[in-house]
Order: structure tokens, then sequence, then C-alpha cells
């Protein structure tokens, strides 16, 4: 075989092996950006240029959670103690809307530096990997998971738990976790009574699962709100995305709205909003 020849297998060759092998790891930098998405099968921050949020004065019918939150975060940007936080309670009421808010508001003062970290339910086993990470960090980091919960099969809460609280490394000091869920113990209320009704020392076999939650210094309730809460936040809406709507107009669809969703929340109100936005031709942004 000739030399050109030679050559020209080895470069197909090389482009072949070149095709199959992993892409190479992406540098983390804590610094690029105020919020990051945890990608656990490459171990990559991914920096995120603009948060989906809205601003912490549309949150309404929530005004004990939000100055709690707002307070403890604002003391843990500081440096201070400060506790680990479970936003708890039926859906669409506010609870990771005001995780997000509050991270603002916070970095809009004192605590300028403050990093959001998601990282996804299902990558709650990686938990320790990107704790090493944050903890080589001095940046103050929430580590936020929206929708925790755990089923009846699923032992990950056990590392959620020595992560918290409990294991020989413990939470890194520039690591707070929030956490929201529509469970209380963030596990079925079926799935506690099983255990009751089956395990050979009942309360000891629930105090190991519902003892997950108690890993979480704060607990924030959220509930559906009433039709005068649900009016004052279609309202704030109007006003702050200057739709330039009548409430003669808006108020009777809104409430039919609420009817036919059978609900009254926040994620409610906010679906209506891009309705009303949509067909008045008005961008929210």
């Amino acid at each position: 075989m000739s030399d050109g020849k030679m050559l020209e297998m080895l470069e197909r060759i090389a482009r072949s092996l070149e095709r199959f092998a992993p892409a190479a790891g992406q540098a983390n930098d804590l610094e690029a950006a105020e919020a990051y998405v945890w990608h656990a099968d490459s171990g990559w921050l991914e920096p995120i240029a603009s948060v989906n949020r809205l601003d912490i004065g549309l949150l309404k019918g929530i005004d004990q959670q939000r100055e709690t939150l707002l307070e403890n975060t604002r003391l843990f940007a500081q440096g201070l103690p400060a506790n680990n936080a479970l936003l708890w309670g039926a859906r669409g009421t506010g609870k990771s809307s005001l995780v997000k808010a509050v991270h603002a508001e916070v970095n809009n003062g004192a605590g300028a530096g403050l990093a959001l970290v998601e990282i996804h339910r299902e990558d709650i086993p990686t938990l320790p990997q990107l704790l090493s990470l944050l903890r080589d960090s001095d940046r103050p980091c929430i580590l936020f998971c929206d929708d925790l919960s755990f089923g009846t099969e699923d032992t990950s809460f056990k590392s959620l738990k020595a992560v918290l609280e409990g294991g020989i490394e413990g939470r890194p000091p520039n690591v707070i976790f929030y956490a929201t869920s529509n469970r209380r113990h963030l596990m079925p209320r079926d799935m506690i009574e099983n255990e009751r009704s089956t395990a050979i020392n009942p309360s000891e076999s629930v105090d190991e699962k519902v003892s997950l939650s108690d890993r979480f210094g704060l607990w924030l309730g959220f509930h559906n709100c009433n039709q005068d809460t649900y009016l004052e936040m279609l309202a704030g809406y109007i006003e702050f995305y200057k739709l330039g709507v009548e409430e003669a107009e808006w108020k009777p669809r809104a409430i039919e709205w609420s009817m036919t969703r059978g609900a009254r929340s926040g994620r409610v109100a906010w679906q209506f909003i891009q309705d009303l936005a949509g067909k008045l031709g008005k961008p929210l942004d």
C-alpha cells in the first residue's frame, strides 16, 4: 500500500473514532451567570442567561410566605445562619415563582452575587457530586428542586437526608436547599399508610420516611386563593404589563375562566393573562 493511501485510510479511521468519542466536558464557571441548571449526565452547570420569573410584587395572597422566605434568603446571602426551606401545598399557588422572585429580590439588594442552581428531581442521587462542585466556590448558592416527591420504590430520599443533615460532610456553608412539593412530607399519603399497616414496627418505618421533611427548617404552606385575591392578582398583572383594558371587560371573563378551570390560583391567573394579552395583541415584556 502506498504512503498516500495509507495516510488517507488513517485519516478515515481517525474521523470515525472522533464521531464515536464522547464530547469534551465543558468547564464549570460559577461566576458566569446568576442562575444555572445542573446536567448530571455530563457534570455540567449550564449558565442561564435569562431566568423565567415574575416580579415579586406580582405575587399576591402569599405575603407571610414571601416575607419569611425573603428574610431567610437575605440572612443566607449575608453569610449568616439560615434554614433549608420546603414550600408545599396546592399546585399553581406560586411556590416555584416565589423562590425565583426572592432570588432576584435579594440580588437586587445587598446580597448581590447569590446564585440559583436548579437540580431536577431525577438527578437527586447526584447531589453529592454537585455539592462537591459548589463547595469549591465561595459564592453563596440556592440549590433549588421543583416538584420534589418520592414514590413507593424510590430510595433516593435517603441520600437527600444525608446531604441536608446528618452526613459526615453535611451541607456546605455556601449552599442552602429550597424545594417545592405538593406533599408536606414529600411522599403520598397511601405510601405512609401502607408502611403503618405492613411494617414490623410501623412507627419506625413511617418515621424514617417522613423525617426527610424534618430536615427543612422552614415549612411554608400554600393554599388555593379566594376570588378577591385571584382578581387582585389579575389587576396587578394588567397594570404591570400595561394591557389597558377596563375592569368591566376583563373581570367577568376572568371569573368564567377560573370556573372552567375548576380552580383559582396564581397559575390560573397567569394563564388568563396570557390569553387576554394574546387576544389584545400585546406582548408580555
